[in-house]
């Protein structure tokens, strides 16, 4: 799927654009993700996770992105830089497609700046339209910055998932798993 262009304002008086990725932001959004995941241990994976990972097979993702019909990534650009993404999985099976998943990262200098606010609004809207009637997502435990946006939103915690990720200084985090009926 594919999100045209669209200009936000943030808090601090910037102009972001949130679009789909093109091909062209594969490197770009490979280094945002592995730089993401290296600064908070709030992401499901580690920077490290992503050193495997190529340009050629990130140019892969965005490519399929851009042409599923069950999923649409929409980054945030600040002054030509990825400062976001998030994305939405409408699920496709006849007893499952009432529901769709999300998933948010940002980097760390662009917190509090309302992108959050913005990828979701849009998300959420994108739910609505395509007939979208729960939409989960979940966090790791400790994460209240996270929670609070959500809980914004409307989404409600449902589930916990004890001890679901061990970080590696070797500590536990719950996964909490929230809802919202649109």
């Amino acid at each position: 799927m594919i999100f045209e262009p669209k200009t936000v304002m943030l808090r601090d008086g910037r102009e972001a654009v949130l679009q789909t990725p093109e091909v062209s932001d594969a490197e770009g959004m490979l280094r945002f993700i592995r730089t993401a995941c290296g600064e908070t241990d709030f992401l499901a994976r580690t920077a490290a996770e992503w050193d495997g990972v190529s340009v050629e097979q990130e140019t892969k993702w965005v490519e399929n992105i851009r042409s599923a019909a069950n999923h649409l990534a929409i980054a945030c650009f600040v002054d030509g830089e990825i400062a976001g993404n998030a994305e939405i999985s409408f699920f496709p099976g006849v007893k499952t497609r009432h529901r769709a998943s999300l998933a948010i990262a940002l980097l760390r200098e662009y917190w509090g700046l309302g992108i959050g606010t913005a990828l979701f609004t849009e998300l959420l809207a994108a739910a609505q339209a395509s007939g979208t009637q729960i939409v989960e997502l979940e966090y790791i435990s400790g994460n209240d910055r996270a929670k609070r946006l959500y809980e914004k939103f409307g989404f409600r915690d449902v589930s916990v998932r004890p001890d679901a990720y061990r970080l590696p200084d070797g500590t536990y985090r719950d996964e909490i798993y929230m809802q919202k009926r649109l």
